[in-house]
C-alpha cells in the first residue's frame, strides 16, 4: 500500500548534491510530507511507493535544492545602481544615501529584494542590517528561509558621510553598546523564529567598526548564545589602512590576536586577504562568503576564495548589495565566480561549474551553519527546492551522452527567469512564474515610491556634491 505524502515532483532531472558530486539522477523524484522530504530516488520507484495529495510533472526541468545567498543587504534595493565605477565606493557612493536612509524605505527596499531573489531561485537569505521595526516580519511573511544578523558598529549617527578619505573614523562607545544590545534583544525575539525558518547572527560590521573590548563582549556574547558571528573581513584597502593606523595590523593577524579566527566566524569578502592570510582563516574552522559581483564592481578585486577552498575551508556564495552589485541573484555570483577565477588564475579547470554549484547550495549551507537542515535533497531534511525550466532557449539542447551538459548550462547560460517553481519547508511560493505569497505589483510600486523620496532627500542634502558620479552626472555620461 502506498504511503501518503502532500507532494510529489515527478520525471525531473534531479541533482540531490549528496556525497562529492551533484547526484544526479536522469528521471528523478521527491516526495514531501509537512515541511520535510520524506523520500529521494527515481520516479518509478516513488510513484509506486508513495501516494501524494498532489503530484507535480517536473518533465524537462531540474529539480534542484533552494539556492543559499550567504550575505545581503537587502534594504538596499531602495538604491540600485547609485554607486558603480568609482574609487571609495562607501564614502563617495553610498554613505550620502545612508545619511537619508529611513526605516520606512529600508523595509520597501527589503521587500523588493527578496522578490527579486526568490524569483531567481534563492531559498535561504542571509540578510546584515541595522534592526528596523518590521525586517524579519517581511521573511516570515514571504516564507523564505532566512539567516539574520543585526549590524553592531561604533561608529557615529552621521556614519562615514562627510569623514575625508584616509581620516581615522571616530568612535562613539556608547553607539556600540546601543548596537549590541539592540542585536541581542533582536536575537532573543527572533532566533529559531517562523517555525525555525528565521535564524540569527550576530555581526559586528568589521574589525575597524568596533573598539577591541565592544568586539571580545560581542564574541562572549555569540559564545554564550550558542550564535555564530558574520563580520565584514579585510573588506578593502579602506579597513586595511585603518587597522595600521589604529592597530598596527592587518586584520587577519588581529582577529587571530584577539581569538576571533574560529568555527564560529563567517568571513566575508576577505577582498584584500593575500592566500597565506586567507590560508590561515580557513585552516582556523572559519568559514567564508564570496560576494563575486559585488567585488569585481567596487573594488575590482577578485579575492582569494580558491586558494580558501584548497586550504579546507568552506565558501559560499553572497550577493552583498544592489547599491553597488546591482542585483541579488545567485546565478549571476555562481558565473561571475567562475569567470573571475578562471581569469585571475589563467587557468580554465580553477572553480568549474559543479564545484560553484555546490557553494551555491550544500558548500553554501555547511558555510552558514544549516548544513543538517538544507543544501541537499536528503530524507529528513527541510524542503527547500526549485525547478528550473531546461526548456528555455539558453538552456536548449539538453544532453546526457556523451556529456551531460546541464550543471554547465545552469552556470554559464541561466540568469535566474528560468526557475518555475520554489518551495520552502514544503510550501510552494512560486508557480508559474507567480509569487504566491505576496503583491508583486505593490511591491514594486512602494519601492518606486520610497527609491524616489531617498533620492529627493539627497538631493537636497549639499553633502550629495561628494558623490564620486556627478561628474559623470555633469559630463551626461549616465
Amino acid at each position: 500500500m502506498p504511503e501518503p505524502v502532500d507532494i510529489l515532483l515527478t520525471h525531473a532531472h534531479l541533482f540531490t548534491m549528496q556525497g562529492e558530486g551533484v547526484g544526479y539522477v536522469s528521471d528523478g523524484a521527491v516526495a514531501i510530507r509537512g515541511d520535510s522530504i520524506a523520500a529521494v530516488g527515481s520516479s518509478d520507484v516513488l510513484v509506486n511507493n508513495w501516494s501524494a495529495k498532489e503530484t507535480i510533472d517536473a518533465s524537462g526541468h531540474v529539480l534542484l535544492p533552494g539556492l543559499i545567498d550567504a550575505h545581503m543587504h537587502t534594504a538596499w534595493a531602495i538604491a540600485r545602481g547609485v554607486a558603480q565605477d568609482i574609487s571609495q565606493w562607501m564614502q563617495l557612493g553610498l554613505a550620502p544615501f545612508a545619511r537619508h536612509l529611513l526605516p520606512a524605505m529600508a523595509l520597501a527596499g527589503t521587500r523588493l529584494n527578496i522578490l527579486e531573489a526568490l524569483r531567481a531561485g534563492t531559498t535561504t537569505m542571509g540578510d546584515y542590517a541595522t534592526p528596523y521595526e518590521g525586517w524579519a516580519d517581511i521573511f516570515e511573511e514571504y516564507g523564505v528561509r532566512a539567516v539574520l544578523t543585526p549590524t553592531i558598529n561604533a561608529l557615529p549617527r552621521s556614519g562615514m558621510a562627510g569623514l575625508r578619505i584616509g581620516e581615522l573614523y571616530p568612535f562613539d562607545e556608547a553607539e556600540g553598546d546601543r548596537s549590541i544590545q539592540a542585536a541581542v534583544a533582536f536575537a532573543r525575539e527572533w532566533h529559531n523564529a517562523a517555525a525555525g525558518r528565521i535564524t540569527v547572527m550576530y555581526g559586528p560590521q568589521g574589525a575597524d567598526m568596533l573598539d577591541r573590548a565592544q568586539l571580545l563582549h560581542v564574541k562572549r556574547l555569540a559564545s554564550a548564545d550558542g550564535l555564530r558571528i558574520h563580520m565584514h573581513v579585510a573588506q578593502g584597502d579602506r579597513e586595511i589602512d585603518q587597522m595600521l593606523k589604529r592597530y598596527g595590523k592587518r586584520t587577519p593577524d588581529y582577529l587571530e590576536q584577539i581569538g576571533y579566527l574560529d568555527e564560529q566566524l563567517l568571513a566575508v569578502h576577505l577582498t584584500e586577504a593575500s592566500e597565506e592570510e586567507a590560508a590561515m582563516i580557513a585552516h582556523s574552522g572559519a568559514s567564508m562568503v564570496l560576494c563575486s559581483g559585488s567585488i569585481g564592481i567596487i573594488d575590482g578585486i577578485v579575492p582569494p576564495a580558491h586558494h580558501f577552498r584548497a586550504s579546507g575551508g568552506l565558501v559560499a556564495l553572497g550577493s552583498d548589495q544592489a547599491a553597488g552589485n546591482n542585483c541579488n541573484n545567485i546565478f549571476n555570483e555562481m558565473k561571475l565566480t567562475a569567470l573571475f577565477n578562471k581569469i585571475k588564475h589563467r587557468d580554465p579547470t580553477v572553480m568549474p561549474a559543479w564545484e560553484v554549484l555546490r557553494m551555491a547550495t550544500i558548500e553554501g549551507a555547511r558555510a552558514i551553519g544549516l548544513g543538517d537542515t538544507v543544501g541537499s535533497l536528503e530524507i529528513g531534511k527541510q524542503a527547500d527546492l526549485i525547478l528550473v525550466d531546461l526548456r528555455s532557449p539558453q538552456l536548449t539542447p539538453v544532453l546526457n551522452r556523451p556529456i551531460r551538459n546541464i550543471v554547465p548550462n545552469l552556470v554559464y547560460a541561466a540568469s535566474g527567469q528560468e526557475v518555475a517553481l520554489v518551495m520552502v519547508a514544503g510550501r510552494i511560493l512560486l508557480r508559474a512564474g507567480c509569487v504566491l505569497t505576496v503583491d508583486e505589483e505593490l511591491v514594486r510600486a512602494q519601492a518606486q515610491e520610497a527609491a524616489e523620496e531617498l533620492s529627493a532627500a539627497v538631493a537636497r542634502d549639499p553633502i550629495h556634491h561628494q558623490l564620486a558620479l556627478m561628474d559623470a552626472m555633469d559630463r551626461g555620461w549616465l
